[in-house]
């Protein structure tokens, strides 16, 4: 006999991926018991998986008429006929806000008092009454601090979306010139769950988190006696202090003459798609100079905070000092230790070299792969402040392909594998015995083997010293 049906709400939804199939989960609410997590569709492609979630995620923010149908159409095009059938109905079900569910699908509390080895669970509101203060807490207490900047693309999209989720500008003798539309209210509205926003992208996605230690005078928000202030440091692409470029490459080092090592010849043609010889890409003098430039720079901080850091892992005190290099690593990196942290500064010294002999800076492992990332994202800095500082940069001879650091990292590496190690939703990928790692083929990202040489390259002398 089939169980009674019962109506649950839908609270967000999930992937789940493993190494054969990915699948979407929904977390329900229901009145008369706990959530529960429920399936909703699988598919080989994960991909697709993360799409559909991120759909259903917005169809409950969402109604009927304001739904965007031709984008669930569209995905289904490219499911297999039974998730998408699943993921249209399921689309249906999130726009109405309900959940279907059978007595096996959800379980109710029980009616019989809870046993002595229930009590710890009996009462959740008591593990932390709404009004303690820190020194009231029995246990470690985290303060997460999130940074999240949007770009409206689209106002009316965002204002669209926003109304239809059930948001209301301010009223008008609220608002100013500024805002008279209540762009921020609208955008709020829609990232308060950390979902898509409809007409906008995400220009900046940060968090920090620390212990907050009594001790140290830090008090829970709701009670604190100070403003809740969260440093994220200075921008990744900010251009370096003044003084800082007058250390490019230390000054016992001479500059090497680019226009010699890396000459180049006048360009056949106009044309772009041109075979001949003369028309093909090059590393030109000025695009090596900001190159090398920006390598000597990250090479001299490196050393410097290895020396200051010592063994001592990087931490929020490092960011808000400005410790630009190691802070700008994975976090998987940030427990390294001074004798890694050394051989980082070599990576980067190595590639560095390389320009000064004339040759491209093709990293020969994942240390020099991501010295070479941080040096190409920093080198257009410097473009701007050659004139400043007095370098001979600007008598360098002027070539189409200056300047196209884009193409640079298109051509020296093998591959990007080794960005997934910024993101949290790839966390465990740098382990070569995990699924995903596998299936792909990545190879050992884990900080010890930085260093190890790739097998396809001519690795560098091991007897190499250190340039400090």
């Amino acid at each position: 006999m089939p169980g009674r049906p019962m109506t649950a709400t839908p609270r967000r939804f999930l992937c789940e991926h493993t190494a054969a199939k990915s699948r979407v989960l929904v977390l329900v609410d229901h009145p008369d018991g706990p959530a529960s997590l429920q399936a909703v569709l699988t598919c080989r492609e994960p991909v697709l998986a993360h799409r559909a979630a991120q759909l259903l995620q917005r169809a409950l923010g969402s109604t009927p008429q304001a739904w965007p149908a031709a984008a669930v159409d569209r995905l289904c095009e490219e499911l297999p006929d039974a998730p998408a059938a699943s993921l249209h109905q399921a689309v249906s079900q999130a726009l109405a806000g309900a959940w279907p569910a059978t007595e096996g699908s959800v379980l109710p509390w029980p009616d019989s008092p809870l046993g002595e080895e229930d009590e710890l669970f009996a009462d959740h509101s008591a593990r932390t009454p709404h009004d303690a203060r820190l020194s009231d807490l029995a246990g470690p207490v985290v303060q997460v601090a999130m940074l999240r900047e949007y770009h409206v693309y689209d106002e009316d999209a965002l204002l669209k979306a926003a109304t239809a989720s059930g948001w209301k500008p301010l009223p008008g003798v609220e608002l100013d010139e500024v805002d008279p539309k209540d762009i921020v209210g609208a955008v709020m509205s829609l990232a308060s769950d950390g979902s898509e926003v409809e007409g906008a992208d995400i220009v900046s996605d940060q968090s920090s988190a620390d212990f907050l230690l009594a001790d140290r005078g830090d008090e829970v928000a709701d009670w604190s006696t100070t403003p809740v202030i969260a440093d994220f440091g200075v921008g990744w692409r900010s251009t370096p202090a003044e003084g800082e470029r007058s250390t490019v490459a230390g000054e016992d080092r001479e500059l090497p003459d680019f226009a010699k090592l890396f000459a180049v010849e006048p360009s056949h043609c106009e044309d772009p798609e041109c075979e001949e010889e003369a028309c093909r890409w090059r590393l030109t003098p000025r695009t090596a100079d900001l190159l090398h430039t920006a390598l000597s720079v990250l090479a001299d901080q490196a050393y410097d905070h290895a020396e200051e850091l010592g063994d001592r892992p990087v931490g929020r005190q490092e960011a808000e000092d400005g410790w630009e290099f190691f802070t700008a690593l994975p976090p998987l990196t940030f427990a390294a230790d001074l004798q890694w942290r050394r051989q980082m500064a070599r990576a980067v010294d190595d590639l560095a070299g390389d320009l000064e002999q004339g040759k491209w800076p093709e990293p020969t492992c994942t240390a020099e792969e991501v010295a070479l990332h941080l040096a190409l994202r920093d080198a257009p800095d410097y473009l701007d402040e050659v004139e400043e500082y007095g370098t001979s940069h600007q008598d360098l001879p002027v070539h189409r392909d200056d300047y196209d650091f884009e193409m640079c990292g298109e051509i020296f590496f093998q591959d990007t594998d080794f960005l997934m190690l910024y993101s949290r939703r790839y966390d465990g990928i740098e382990d070569p015995d995990g699924d995903v790692n596998q299936q792909f083929g990545i190879g050992d990202l884990r900080t010890e083997a930085w260093f190890e040489p790739f097998q396809n390259v001519d690795p560098r002398d091991p007897r190499r010293g250190f340039r400090r």
